[in-house]
């Protein structure tokens, strides 16, 4: 009988701790930010031989393009003007290029008059030498962690107005975004910060850089607070003032910097793959990628209760 009696305790209290434990994991997946599947088949298609390395002006980038707008669509993105589409021309090495960068609106509770830019750039190498350069991490990672963005907004509407913005011909010289900042459809004093990803899917050390903090006081002191997780470090750094490589031009933010608007840069030092045919989905880090997400949300989140 005592037996029978310790067995049934026993019994239930495996059931109850594999109940806890269920509800638990389901508890904190429905507090997720956004769909992490979700990010990671985003990432996935974009970086697939599909879109043939985005290269602006090429049949793989309109292919990105649709794909973007689409995501914007279902997600109920408002385009920022007339439709999403801010076309653009320019010129490199005697070549003549088509640009488009994509721009969506997700209008503020608060003050919808000020603006934060959230932004990634969506082209990549293209093909070269008959290989596929699928940028994964280079940037798909940051267009589905805008994409993340846009669903999060869905449920959770910003207080400032957001433009959500997917630049092209960043690996041109930041053609998209210079153009975007010379041709504001916002007039540029109403933007209050760039939020700019790029390269945010893998990291060795787990270490995710936030640069831009040292030009502005409040964001040093928002990021130099932010509570930190065991799964990404964020660190202050690249910036020129720390020894390492100064990433202040290095990507889309830089043609907001020398506008005079603020900006935090979120990246990751440059890995083996950067820029070669092995930038592809099966070597980013899932876990990394979708807790730096989180985390950028977050900080947007903290950012977004502000006036900068």
């Amino acid at each position: 009988m005592l037996y029978k009696c310790n067995f049934c305790t026993l019994f239930f209290v495996l059931l109850y701790t594999v109940c806890f434990s269920q509800n638990a994991l389901e508890q904190r997946e429905s507090m997720a930010p956004f769909n992490e599947d979700a990010l990671l088949n985003n990432i996935r298609t974009l970086s697939s031989d599909t879109f043939e390395g985005r290269r602006t002006g090429t049949k793989g980038a309109d292919k990105a393009k649709g794909y973007i707008i689409d995501q914007f669509q279902l997600l109920n993105v408002l385009p920022l003007n007339t439709n999403y589409e801010q076309r653009f021309s320019f010129f490199t090495k005697r070549i003549n290029y088509n640009g488009t960068n994509i721009l969506g609106l997700i209008k503020g509770t608060d003050n919808p008059e000020r603006y934060i830019v959230i932004s990634a750039h969506y082209d990549h190498e293209g093909i070269k030498n008959g290989e596929i350069y699928n940028g994964a991490d280079d940037d798909a990672s940051g267009i589905g962690a805008l994409i993340s963005f846009a669903e999060y907004f869905k449920n959770n509407p910003p207080k400032h107005s957001v433009v959500l913005a997917a630049f092209d011909a960043e690996e041109l010289g930041l053609e998209g975004s210079k153009y975007y900042a010379n041709n504001s459809i916002v007039s540029l004093n109403k933007i209050m910060l760039n939020l700019n990803m790029d390269m945010i899917s893998r990291s060795e050390t787990k270490e995710l850089f936030v640069v831009g903090t040292r030009f502005n006081p409040t964001l040093k002191q928002v990021i130099t607070n932010f509570d930190q997780t065991e799964h990404v470090k964020m660190v202050v750094g690249h910036d020129g003032e720390d020894g390492l490589e100064n990433w202040v031009y290095s990507s889309d933010h830089a043609s907001f910097h020398k506008k005079g608007i603020p900006f935090l840069y979120f990246g990751v030092d440059d890995h083996e793959d950067y820029h070669t045919p092995n930038d592809d989905y099966e070597n980013i880090q899932p876990e990394f990628y979708k807790e730096s997400v989180k985390l950028i949300i977050a900080v947007f989140k903290k950012i977004d209760t502000l006036n900068i």
